[in-house]
């Protein structure tokens, strides 16, 4: 049924939706809003003893699209009627009680820290944007459900969920289903989320996508995130923390098995990086740093944020993953995305499947033995050069103490002095190189430990620049 709404949607002109609010709320802030509250004891199936409960968002503040919400039992299909009594207003005057305003979307409460208690763990709130934690982590990052021309100059396209399903649970079931309906001038779509909360938390996505044009600036498994500074780069901060930021690194199993990562950064320009690809494996906006003294911040709790990994399931055929970063100088913005973007475009009238898996927790699933790269530093180095200190870890580099070698390139610029060692302290190794950029305001480099010909580290990614 959600496909047949999406597919009559593809074939009408896109309408856009009113955003008409009462005077009390169309103009309130940030702080306001979330004075806005959910009255926890009307959430849906409080008392039920099930493993699911469901809070709704009222409109108001960035968030003023109508979303239609229903509950699914029995195979039928039920509105959830908004009421102003559902809501804790604080100062605001509420809405008078006969105006149906809707809701902006809803938040998944569930038993994913403690069998007594329903904790808050996966949200959909604002366009096609949701989000989601693992046991005992906080939120950061979002996902969204599609992105279109991201990156490009002429202005971002944001499709937005226009409907949800939300299954009723079983009483000893481990997963809840939610179907969504998703609109936008130059496409609609059907999804089908199956969510299971636990020490990792999945999300299996079924997307049905109709073009209404041919687009071929699609962005699939879009991650969104913040980066604002970490010890490769901390030109101009101050600012009593180590590093802050929602996830340090992308990674990346491309198609030929090949692991890669490539440090974040917050660059003084726009930045955008294609790693072209045939149907790669997985791809991945991680938190590496995970200790509190990585951060320093009690409030933010920066270590507790976590990570999310895209898993094709099946064959993604010939395309590219996009890294966006954009400069920023606050912590409040998302300036990061990755995305996975097929090669060929879409075509109007036409249906397109996407099948994948996303994985919220500390890292990205089914890691090999390889040894990671935990850390990059980057500071001043003799003669002008820049020096590099990557450190790494895994077992992979456990009872080797000879015979590894570092592969570094560059594109632009000259290495100089590549060293690697074993970390004492760690019980891992690091490798440090300087590179001296001539004339150079950028360099593209690559760097790998080996022990003869044979990889024993992913492989390192940086665009450095002036």
């Amino acid at each position: 049924m959600v496909r047949q709404r999406a597919r009559a949607l593809a074939d009408a002109p896109f309408k856009p939706q009113s955003k008409k609010l009462p005077d009390s709320l169309k103009d309130i802030d940030y702080d306001q809003y979330r004075a806005v509250r959910f009255r926890p004891d009307r959430a849906l199936w409080r008392g039920e003893g099930l493993p699911f409960q469901v809070q709704f968002f009222h409109r108001g503040f960035i968030f003023r699209d109508v979303v239609e919400i229903y509950e699914v039992s029995e195979g039928q299909a039920r509105p959830i009627v908004y009421s102003p009594n559902l809501f804790d207003f604080g100062k605001i005057p509420p809405p008078p009680a006969d105006e149906n305003l809707g809701f902006a979307g809803f938040r998944i409460h569930a038993t994913i820290n403690r069998a007594d208690y329903h904790d808050e763990m996966s949200v959909f709130l604002g366009a096609s944007y949701f989000r989601a934690v693992a046991k005992g982590q906080t939120y950061g990052l979002s996902a969204r459900g599609l992105s279109l021309k991201t990156g490009n100059p002429e202005g971002e396209e944001f499709p937005a969920f226009r409907a949800f399903w939300i299954e009723k649970p079983p009483k000893y079931g481990d997963s809840i289903v939610i179907h969504a309906l998703l609109d936008s001038e130059s496409a609609a779509a059907a999804y089908r989320f199956t969510i299971r909360p636990g020490e990792t938390t999945i999300y299996d996505v079924e997307m049905a996508l109709y073009p209404r044009v041919d687009i071929d600036q699609v962005g699939i498994g879009t991650l969104t995130s913040m980066f604002l500074f970490d010890t490769n780069d901390r030109v101009g901060v101050d600012d009593f923390r180590t590093a802050v930021h929602d996830s340090d690194g992308l990674a990346i199993r491309n198609g030929r098995g090949e692991e890669i990562w490539r440090p974040l950064s917050n660059p003084r320009d726009l930045q955008i990086s294609v790693f072209g690809d045939v149907n790669p494996r997985g791809f991945g906006l991680l938190q590496r740093e995970r200790d509190f003294h990585d951060y320093e911040d009690i409030e933010a709790r920066f270590e507790t944020r976590p990570s999310a990994w895209v898993e094709p399931i099946g064959n993604s055929g010939e395309g590219a993953i996009h890294l966006i970063e954009i400069p920023t100088k606050e912590e409040v913005h998302d300036n990061i995305v990755a995305f996975w973007r097929p090669k060929n475009p879409m075509r109007a009238k036409s249906e397109v499947i996407f099948t994948y898996r996303l994985h919220w927790g500390a890292g990205k699933a089914g890691t090999p033995p390889l040894a990671a790269f935990t850390r990059t530093r980057i500071g001043a180095g003799p003669d002008n050069t820049r020096l590099f200190i990557l450190d790494l870890a895994g077992e992979k580099l456990k009872d080797i103490d000879t015979g590894i070698r570092a592969e570094v390139t560059t594109n632009n610029g000259e290495l100089r002095n590549i060293v690697t060692q074993p970390n004492p302290v760690t019980g891992g190794w690091r490798l440090s190189f300087q590179l001296d950029p001539k004339k150079a305001s950028i360099a593209e480099l690559r760097a790998q430990l080996l022990q003869g010909d044979d990889p024993i580290s992913e492989v390192w990614l940086y665009r450095w620049t002036q």
